[in-house]
């Protein structure tokens, strides 16, 4: 009967849902975090990121990120940003980013998922956009390009 419930259990295996990595931490400096879920890990370099990973920096903390598109992040000290959704196909390279600024700085070199783009002329830009910066007031559609996002308390 164990033997019988262990293969039905590797045969289902491949068919769940993996939760795959988006990106590394590249560097830390000061107080640096990252939340997920419930846990808090000190940011160290090298460490992975998932999708709803948040991202934290005290008053004198900073890190940078490289994910898996070639999007580069530079987050500012006391900074809080969600990782809110990362899905990238390498072959196609498509997919879409969304990274929420509840508060702080992030500068932001885009890679392969900003170039994105929806058919048609119709469709309304934000809906096409491969990335979004979303802060509480605006929604930024990225289409390939550098910048810095502020948002101050």
């Amino acid at each position: 009967m164990f033997a019988r419930l262990l293969l039905v259990a590797i045969a289902l295996l491949p068919s769940a849902p993996a939760f795959a990595e988006i990106g590394r931490v590249k560097t830390t400096l000061g107080a640096a975090i990252v939340q997920r879920g419930a846990e808090k890990l000190p940011a160290s370099t090298g460490q992975q990121l998932m999708p709803g990973d948040w991202l934290e920096t005290g008053k004198d903390g900073r890190m940078s990120l490289t994910f898996v598109d070639n999007t580069r992040f530079s987050v500012g000290p006391d900074s809080r940003i969600e990782l809110s959704k990362f899905e990238y196909d390498p072959t196609t390279e498509k997919g879409s980013f969304i990274a929420q600024v509840e508060r702080g700085s992030i500068a932001v070199v885009s890679g392969r998922i900003a170039k994105t783009r929806c058919g048609g002329t119709s469709a309304a830009p934000s809906s096409c956009d491969g990335m979004q910066v979303r802060t509480p007031h605006s929604v930024l559609g990225v289409r390939g390009t550098r910048f810095i996002v502020v948002v101050r308390k």
